[in-house]
């Protein structure tokens, strides 16, 4: 999609205007193509932080190439690489797997942002004061109300993974959760791109992923080297005691999502979704960050390189699924 690519390149380019962005395009959007798109990165090195704005329920992707993913995740965190993915645009609720069907839902985490070695980013919807732009607030992105359909950012609980060492007593669960962190979605809080000679508003969380990923370039130009999993530095920052300052945590709001189609075919039904709390939730996950002091605390937190997450895989069944751009 050339509005998603534009999405990416602009506004990753906007949050880190002095960093190199190289734009890897796979074949299509099938699993095997896109990870051969990520083989090729890791292969030639090609990177020091990796966006992705796309995803797909866990169930709907292949476990061959789900775990070929995975295994390429661990690699590329191991060569110091830091992974982001939007968590999703569904609300707690995903594409059902057959793309030939009329579009229908079911309750899902999202994959990439599913895998433990990735930094998963969710949305909200940011409130600031119109001319200076200053911060006055955030709610959990949910418009599914105003565009009559699952509208919302993306949350769950992983039905592969068990819960990573940095979620433990955290999550409430004894598998790995989404999103870790967030950041602005909203359409109409959304951002201005540049695309076939005219500008259009976009949201959703494949807005976040690639700023977030600027941001990490950031931090690791300040500490000089790459940064690879910064997941354990992230919820380490959100447990400390001045934890305010570096990350905005938002307690207001929903994923809940009214989709269309539920997938029993019921015309607009609720998936109900999680609600944004004080600390970490599904919502939200962290919170968005306060990246001027966010930064410098990345930076020098220590590299994360190789650092393990603990656990099997549960194995999933062999699903034929299609990439849902975020």
């Amino acid at each position: 999609m050339a509005g998603e690519t534009s999405l990416d390149v602009e506004w990753a380019h906007a949050i880190a205007p002095g960093a190199k962005i190289l734009l890897v395009i796979a074949k299509s959007n099938d699993d095997s193509d896109i990870l051969d798109a990520t083989q090729w990165v890791l292969d030639n090195d090609a990177g020091d932080v990796i966006s992705q704005s796309f995803g797909e329920a866990e169930q709907c992707m292949d476990s061959t190439q789900l775990a070929r993913q995975h295994t390429l995740f661990q690699q590329l965190t191991q060569k110091g690489v830091t992974l982001f993915a939007s968590s999703g645009d569904q609300g707690a609720g995903s594409p059902t797997c057959d793309s030939s069907a009329p579009t229908e839902y079911f309750k899902a985490a999202s994959t990439p942002a599913s895998d433990p070695y990735v930094t998963g980013v969710g949305g909200t919807s940011l409130h600031a004061q119109g001319i200076s732009g200053g911060y006055q607030g955030e709610t959990t992105w949910n418009e599914s109300a105003i565009f009559g359909d699952a509208v919302a950012g993306g949350g769950g609980v992983s039905t592969v993974y068990p819960t990573p060492d940095y979620q433990k007593g955290v999550n409430g669960s004894s598998m790995r959760t989404v999103p870790d962190v967030s950041y602005n979605a909203g359409v109409y809080t959304g951002v201005i791109v540049a695309q076939g000679g005219s500008f259009w508003l976009y949201g959703g969380t494949s807005a976040g992923s690639p700023q977030w990923a600027g941001l990490a370039a950031i931090a690791g130009q300040m500490a000089g080297h790459r940064l690879g999993l910064i997941n354990p530095t992230l919820y380490a920052v959100a447990a400390g005691s001045n934890s305010s300052a570096v990350l905005n945590d938002i307690a207001d709001g929903s994923n809940n999502s009214v989709p269309n189609f539920l997938q029993d075919g019921t015309p607009d039904g609720t998936i109900t979704g999680f609600t944004a709390v004080p600390g970490y939730d599904l919502a939200t996950g962290l919170g968005t960050p306060v990246a001027d002091h966010l930064m410098p605390l990345l930076a020098s937190g220590g590299t994360t390189i190789g650092r393990s997450y603990k656990g099997n895989e549960r194995s999933v069944g062999h699903h034929h699924g299609h990439k849902q751009h975020q």
